[in-house]
């Protein structure tokens, strides 16, 4: 009587031994919309998309407005905005102020590097002997890197007045120390000093962390052969941590191409114009004389000049940065 109360298509599916209808029915609707490798690259896609559209909206829509404006003149001011061509293109090659700017900006930029790097290898080398403390001195040597940008250069500011914090000093000892932020030379030294200082912190770290990779048996082998502690330090540390050597150099010449904040507290471009970077130089173009096409127009040549930079630095690594594969 059972088999007698079962469909037709029931019978068929029990004798073949497979599911019945209604099973294969039930089977199809919990099968998910999606396979496992679409959900996998869906769901990287969403960890991927708030990076990518701060690029897009942040850097790439920006830099395309800065080509942009570079062909037209806008004052905001007068509300006005035309097309002009290659005007500021021409209005560029004939600055008289273009070339001390570019210059200042180089003098500033070779400062910062040489004794930036130099320092933060020379502290990164002391603070990675075991001495007792030393903890608390690579906290000293770090902390202006968390410390506020403004808040470091006011004081600074104070500090290197005529009648400031160093002249005092100096007076302790019979020296009377000049107006370091109204005189050419001294002004970019001071401000090359404040801005090594506030950051020497970061590549310190950078160089301490590769020179605790360094294999100690390398060096072992060296000293067993007889290598100095300079041929050690030159032949054989120097080479292994090249890759950081160059992440940090990269870093910090496109870090001094951009600074601002500390000469526009410190000097504002004086005296003169003998501390009137690139950047502070645009700032002053477009926001002071509200001349944004010709702000753009050097905005175009400060990226010009960051790209052919950040690509000769990537194109001599194979000369000089070893590599372990």
């Amino acid at each position: 009587m059972a088999d007698a109360t079962m469909t037709t298509p029931d019978r068929a599916s029990a004798r073949s031994g497979a599911a019945p209808t209604s099973d294969l029915a039930s089977r199809r609707r919990k099968r998910p919309l999606l396979s496992y490798s679409t959900r996998d690259q869906l769901t990287g896609y969403l960890f991927i998309a708030p990076q990518f559209l701060g690029i897009v909206l942040f850097v790439l829509v920006p830099l395309v407005l800065i080509f942009w404006y570079s062909f037209n003149e806008w004052n905001v001011l007068a509300g006005t905005f035309r097309f002009v061509g290659t005007e500021n293109f021409e209005k560029l090659m004939g600055d008289p102020k273009l070339a001390p700017v570019l210059q200042a900006t180089g003098v500033f930029s070779a400062g910062l590097v040489v004794f930036n790097l130099g320092l933060a290898l020379f502290l990164a080398v002391l603070l990675n002997r075991r001495v007792r403390g030393i903890t608390v001195f690579r906290t000293i040597f770090f902390s202006p890197v968390v410390v506020s940008l403004v808040a470091w250069t006011i004081v600074w500011s104070f500090l290197l007045q005529d009648n400031g914090g160093i002249n005092g000093l100096l007076q302790l000892v019979g020296i009377d120390g000049p107006n370091w932020l109204r005189e050419g030379p001294t002004a970019m030294a001071s401000v090359i000093v404040v801005q090594v200082f506030k950051n020497v912190g970061l590549n310190m770290v950078l160089f301490l962390a590769a020179l605790q990779g360094v294999p100690s048996e390398v060096q072992e082998a060296a000293r067993m052969d007889g290598a100095s502690d300079r041929a050690l330090f030159w032949r054989i540390t120097v080479p292994l941590i090249s890759p950081t050597i160059l992440l940090t150099s990269i870093i910090t010449i496109v870090g001094s191409l951009q600074v601002f904040a500390q000469i526009a507290v410190l000097t504002q471009g004086g005296p003169g114009i003998s501390t009137t970077v690139l950047v502070y130089y645009l700032y002053q173009q477009a926001f002071d004389f509200h001349h944004f096409g010709y702000g753009s127009t050097l905005a175009i040549v400060l990226f010009a000049i960051v790209l052919v930079l950040t690509i000769a630095q990537w194109q001599l690594r194979k000369r000089w940065v070893f590599y372990e594969n």
